[in-house]
């Protein structure tokens, strides 16, 4: 793959002399960036489905499963993405939360356009920072790197959902997707969240237990600060008779559409009234303490604690098999606590730091876990 690499390379370092032209030069990062994803598809490092990623020689390990909730079609949808762009220590992975009638296209649609499109704004923004000659790239690496994610996390956000809306053959006017994705760059990992999916750390602590750290927020309309942008926006936030306590968005005038979260992609009925599809984005450093990072969707969430979950996870002797173990018990969890309510679609990544756990005592502190009920 290391044409692809060099070709996209020289790229982007012409990108920002072609733009004060025209456009052929974001067209052209585009394209490159197309075709690393169809190379990597061919050489297995994407994965679009229930399973597992381990290239030969790579540290990181990702178990992936989907179970479809009682609601009709699953709307839940995964990708993970070794050698992002081409870059051996960097990897992909998004998690995308469809709902409305529409919800399952829409989701895919994000899923496959989000990826290339970051990786193009990635290398865009690397290429104008190169240019400039007032930046000093070795005065903070880590800020400078976040800033350079951060950015284009936010620049592809705003593209794809405006993609979406002109979108011929998907209609996201009452449907929509929620998105959570994490890059990992060597020792770091940032988070990019929209909606209401969830990424929980699992760390050691002192005494080797194992510890979770919520990296995302919930963006639900039950947020202060998201409940007063969706108002002052002349939307609504309000619950229903019959869900108490699930504050919903609603039009200004209507019934519709009645959204558990407060961003997401599409969903354009509303898009004018509070609802953004600007994510938030965080990092944070890999230490030998930390272990795994669990991505799912609130079909989990809703009735598996962080705590729970990160033991799950953990007290699975098998990597391959701790995302459909998670979900699973997540399914069990709905039948026991959510009786007479139809199940959601229930979708986990995991993502393993480390090679090997316990193979190592220099390198990775010991864990204790009790094995949930």
């Amino acid at each position: 793959m290391g044409h692809f690499s060099s070709m996209f390379s020289g790229l982007v370092r012409s990108l920002s002399i072609k733009k004060g032209k025209n456009n052929r030069g974001n067209s052209d990062a585009r394209d490159a960036a197309e075709a690393m994803a169809k190379e990597a598809k061919k050489n297995d490092m994407i994965l679009r489905s229930s399973g597992i990623v381990n290239v030969d020689g790579s540290n990181n390990f990702a178990s992936v499963f989907s179970k479809r909730g009682q609601k009709g079609v699953n709307q839940d949808c995964c990708i993970v993405w070794e050698e992002f762009g081409c870059q051996e220590d960097m990897m992909f992975c998004g998690i995308f939360d469809g709902h409305g009638p529409w919800g399952h296209f829409v989701a895919k649609r994000i899923r496959e356009t989000m990826p290339p499109s970051l990786l193009c704004s990635w290398q865009e923004t690397l290429a104008q920072t190169s240019l400039d000659p007032d930046l000093d790239l070795e005065l903070d690496k880590k800020g400078h790197r976040f800033n350079i994610w951060k950015h284009s996390y936010i620049k592809t956000c705003a593209a794809i959902d405006q993609e979406l809306d002109r979108h011929r053959r998907i209609d996201s006017f009452y449907s929509g997707t929620t998105a959570l994705s994490i890059v990992r760059q060597g020792e770091l990992i940032f988070i990019a969240n929209v909606g209401d999916s969830r990424a929980v750390l699992a760390t050691t602590s002192e005494d080797g237990s194992l510890v979770p750290v919520q990296l995302t927020v919930d963006f639900k309309p039950s947020l202060p600060q998201e409940a007063e942008r969706i108002i002052q926006s002349k939307g609504r936030v309000f619950c229903l008779d019959d869900e108490p306590g699930v504050q919903r968005v609603w039009q200004p005038d209507g019934e519709t559409p009645g959204l558990a979260m407060s961003r997401a992609f599409g969903d354009y009925c509303v898009k004018g009234f509070g609802l953004i599809s600007v994510p938030e984005v965080t990092q944070r450093n890999i230490t030998s303490r930390d272990q795994f990072v669990v991505l799912a969707t609130d079909g989990v969430w809703d009735v598996v604690s962080n705590q729970e979950a990160v033991q799950i996870v953990g007290s699975t002797a098998d990597r391959a098999k701790s995302a459909k173990r998670l979900v699973e018990c997540a399914v069990h969890a709905w039948k026991r606590k959510r009786r007479g309510i139809a199940m959601d679609d229930i979708s986990a990544i995991c993502l393993f730091f480390h090679s090997s756990p316990l193979s190592d005592p220099q390198q990775v502190h010991p864990i204790s876990i009790a094995t949930p009920k």
